[in-house]
């Protein structure tokens, strides 16, 4: 099979812990996405001041960079770093997996254009302009929520989307949210973030706004951490449900994966990792979905996303 996920913090994983890309005990590793098949995946930087006290986001941000080329040479035979579309597919064609660069957090990058620009040049090719807190760029979903962009955000996202950057609305405010809607120009992405009508946590997609990113023909990512999937116990099911109802709003071509793989403690039961999108899957199929809507929400959409915007 093949899979496209546009979230997950092994990076984080590997700077705290230790360890590396190709077998964990954590959610994720080369070793189970060779196992599946054809993967890409958006691997995240993230800090935060509770997760990595006492240095500077821009430290981290160049040591988790740092982890991620290290994987990358280390496992050379087994996955690239790829910046566009046409990268991923030539890694599957070479018979490796595909491995994307994201920042969870502009605050990693301080906020400042030279700096997005340098990450570009490494090789960045997404940015949440927030995490959990407001930063210079916005308010978030959980402080400062009725903040929408500044005059600095509006700078960056702007900057991002002329570099062929996707602009990741997961955790950011919801005025944040519709003002990047109201300058987007090319197809935004919320890679980690479920329905809020489904689930009615704050980190979720109102109906109104998933129906944007339908209009604005981007895509928003499944993420597998039980909070946001449901308020109680729930099960492959429950993420099927949602999924269902994406797709009753007209989301066929606008549903992808971002199971926030080792950036979450509980998931649904019945998935315990990367390796349980295949049981997602066959769940899917089970249930009589046709297999290109299958093949849509595993990868074709995120991928059409990346090809549209992540040009060179």
């Amino acid at each position: 099979m093949k899979v496209f996920d546009g979230h997950c913090d092994t990076l984080l994983r590997c700077y705290q812990q230790g360890g590396g890309f190709w077998e964990s005990p954590g959610h994720l590793d080369l070793n189970r996405m060779g196992k599946l098949g054809h993967c890409a995946q958006f691997f995240a930087v993230f800090g935060s001041p509770d997760e990595t006290p006492g240095r500077p986001l821009w430290e981290v941000f160049l040591a988790q960079e740092a982890i991620f080329r290290r994987e990358m040479a280390a496992n050379a035979g087994l996955v690239i770093h790829c910046r566009t579309a046409q990268e991923a597919e030539a890694a599957w064609a070479a018979g490796k997996q595909a491995a994307f660069l994201s920042v969870e957090g502009a605050e990693l990058l301080d906020c400042d254009l030279q700096k997005l620009e340098e990450a570009y040049r490494m090789g960045v090719r997404a940015v949440n302009l927030t995490w959990n807190y407001e930063n210079a760029l916005s308010g978030s979903n959980d402080e400062s929520p009725e903040k929408g962009l500044t005059e600095q955000g509006k700078a960056f996202v702007k900057r991002m989307q002329e570099l062929g950057m996707l602009v990741d609305v997961s955790h950011v405010s919801d005025p944040g949210f519709w003002d990047v809607m109201e300058l987007a120009r090319k197809p935004v992405f919320a890679s980690h973030s479920n329905s809020r009508a489904m689930c009615p946590h704050k980190r979720n997609l109102t109906d109104e706004q998933f129906t944007a990113i339908i209009k604005n023909h981007g895509v928003a990512g499944f993420n597998m951490a039980a909070e946001f999937v449901a308020e109680r116990e729930p099960t492959i099911d429950t993420v099927v449900a949602h999924i269902e109802h994406w797709l009753g709003l007209g989301g066929g071509k606008n549903v992808s994966l971002g199971g926030d793989w080792d950036g979450i403690d509980e998931m649904p039961k019945g998935i315990t990792g990367f390796q349980d999108l295949e049981a997602l899957a066959e769940r899917l199929l089970q249930m009589n979905y046709p297999e290109q809507q299958v093949d849509d929400l595993f990868y074709n959409n995120l991928m059409r996303v990346v090809r549209e915007v992540c040009t060179m």
